[in-house]
């Protein structure tokens, strides 16, 4: 609000103690204050203020897209009863099947379309006003199929800008609000980059004249076991800090390459920025660099180390390297874990049950599905998942009908691969299968990988619900959206004698083609296998024996999996913990990362030190 002076009348407002806009920090009006525009795609100007409203109300009524300047960014809207034209904005957007989230005029009517809780509600209405994930309503809803096609849930979020409850009250009835941008880049921040980077998406455009310094998402947010969920930290809760159970040295850390985010600690403060995104693109890049330089400004810190991935090839791990300064990589699994500790003030020992899609292993495979024995202020890694080979690499995350034939491989070998009259066997070419063989014998771009991620990708493979993704987590979503809840069985696996121990889910696998073969639904194959990924928990804490269980990563993000494993392990008389206001996802790995190497730094100048005398 600098840039606007206030006129005589909110200056006396500002001044006079016995007013209630006494040192009102934005403290304006009509006269002195932002104002609005509607633009059309050529930068036009078509109206102003009042009327720029109620015209831009009416072109969504008609179908058409509206880009709307917020508070931290440009949100795409349309009517979300418009199946043309949510459509439209999915192919425009070039987001094909990632759910869009919805904003309501009331709570009322986001009841007519979602199940809500009474903690949902408060959510809905608290001040930081996240996108809630809310269960679907069973009968038949008003909204467009495009809107959340394959998903169970709704993200909905009530008016939170003078502006958004102006528009609603005009509207009355629910609206896609998502995020101005294409898919993978960040949100647009300035009218004149919006006419340039929105073009061919947005049909016109509300614009007001006050300026977004740096650009912040919605976040979003899920009720889990009657406690509040983030899994996108950006609106209302970043860069709010985590409070740390001592001083540490002043660590800048760079985050992981999907769903970044920076941190930065000042002393018992690590201040995590805002949700940057998945570092795809050159823009996401940019933003990814300005944050990382805006939020040691912000607190006038000069980090003393910097903290990234062991992933070399990641952009941050890049960008860390570079600064010139000290650099303390901490292992992905490990970042996870500590993220959760330090959350739940957790300290040592714990152990650490670590499962998500992918992340570089201390040894150099992929890890995935992992249980770390945190001691000490380091890790032992005491359990995972049996490995199995990733046909084509970054390929097979994209195309679950890949990993599902890594799976196959690895439980039957290639003779079992043509045995089996499966949906990704029968969704690829004669000649892809062989190609597929020959790089499954030699290992040719088919890393091992312990990964819980690519398990869920192969399952929903196998069982026909998805061979292609065109979004992460898309088949694991669509896995638990089918579970059969009346359904309490397991599947076989194997925990091994060996250090670390494994868990060998060939067995399951084998008893899922059988249950096919019988004519299974697909509810019940999901519900018996997440059953068994909850008693695979229980079994290794029994076989570790360490009461204190922390469950993190981004499988957990599924909550059948996460309420299962809570449940479970309160029986077997283990204490699990949880993530609540710091993403258990990767938008959490840099909390991890600040106190990997705190702690590494500490020990290094203990040890030094220590040789000194």
């Amino acid at each position: 609000m600098k840039q606007f002076s206030m006129c005589p009348e909110c200056d006396r407002e500002y001044h006079d103690p016995t007013d209630r806009r006494f040192h009102a920090q934005p403290n304006a009006c009509p006269k002195c204050g932002p104002h609005l525009e509607l633009w059309n795609a050529s930068g036009d100007v078509l109206a102003r203020e009042d009327a720029a409203l109620l015209e831009a109300a009416k072109f969504i009524k008609e179908g058409k897209i509206i880009a709307l300047k917020g508070v931290g960014g440009f949100q795409l809207l349309v009517d979300a009863s418009a199946e043309f034209s949510v459509a439209r904005l999915r192919t425009r957007k070039k987001r094909e099947g990632k759910p869009f989230a919805l904003m309501y005029p009331s709570l009322d009517q986001v009841r007519l379309d979602c199940v809500v809780s009474e903690m949902e509600g408060r959510l809905l209405r608290s001040p930081e006003s996240p996108i809630v994930l809310l269960t679907r309503q069973l009968r038949e809803s008003r909204v467009a199929p495009s809107v959340a096609p394959g998903s169970p849930c709704f993200g909905a979020m009530l008016p939170y800008t003078p502006l958004h409850h102006l528009l609603l009250l005009e509207l009355r009835f629910p609206i896609v609000a998502t995020s101005g941008n294409l898919a993978n880049e960040p949100i647009c921040i300035d009218e004149k980059e919006a006419l340039n980077r929105l073009a061919g998406i947005a049909d016109y455009f509300l614009v007001h004249n006050r300026p977004i310094v740096r650009h912040v998402d919605d976040s979003i947010a899920r009720i889990v076991c009657d406690r509040e969920m983030v899994l996108r930290r950006a609106r209302g809760y970043a860069p709010l800090p985590i409070r740390i159970y001592e001083s540490v040295p002043s660590v800048l850390a760079t985050g992981a390459h999907l769903k970044n985010n920076v941190a930065l600690s000042v002393g018992r403060d690590v201040f995590v920025s805002q949700h940057i995104g998945d570092l795809e693109s050159m823009p996401a890049f940019a933003a990814f660099r300005k944050t990382a330089v805006d939020l040691p400004w912000l607190y006038d810190v000069q980090p003393e180390l910097v903290a990234c991935d062991l992933h070399p090839d990641y952009l941050s791990t890049k960008y860390a390297l570079e600064l010139g300064r000290r650099v303390e990589r901490v292992q992905h699994h490990w970042a996870h874990v500590l993220a959760c500790m330090t959350e739940n003030e957790l300290d040592y020992p714990v152990l650490g049950v670590s499962w998500d899609g992918t992340g570089y292993g201390s040894d150099g495979s992929i890890w995935g599905g992992e249980f770390l024995l945190a001691e000490d202020g380091s890790f032992q890694r005491v359990a995972s998942l049996r490995q199995f080979c990733l046909p084509g690499g970054e390929s097979a995350i994209k195309e679950p009908r890949r990993t599902a034939m890594g799976i196959l491989y690895e439980v039957f070998g290639r003779e079992g691969l043509r045995n089996h009259a499966l949906p990704p066997i029968a969704d690829f070419s004669e000649r892809e299968i062989a190609l597929l063989e020959k790089a499954l014998d030699r290992g040719l771009n088919a890393p091992v990988t312990s990964s819980a991620g690519r398990l869920f990708d192969a399952v929903a493979s196998l069982i026909g619900l998805r061979q292609r993704v065109t979004f992460e987590g898309q088949a694991a979503i669509e896995l638990e959206s089918v579970i059969d809840f009346n359904i309490h069985d397991v599947y076989t696996f194997r925990l091994s004698d060996d250090s670390p121990r494994v868990v060998d889910w060939g067995p399951m696998i084998q008893e899922i083609l059988l249950d096919l073969q019988g004519g299974e639904s697909a509810g019940y194959i999901s519900a018996k296998f997440h059953n068994t990924l909850t008693e695979v928990i229980v079994e290794v804490a029994r076989e570790i024996a360490q009461p204190r269980i922390v469950l993190t990563g981004g499988c957990f993000q599924n909550r059948y999996l996460l309420e299962k494993s809570i449940q479970r392990l309160s029986q077997e008389n283990f204490k699990p913990y949880w993530h609540q206001r710091v993403p258990t996802n990767d938008g959490g790995i840099s909390l991890g990362q600040v106190i990997g190497a705190a702690r590494a730094a500490r020990v290094t100048t203990l040890s030094a030190k220590g040789a000194a005398a």
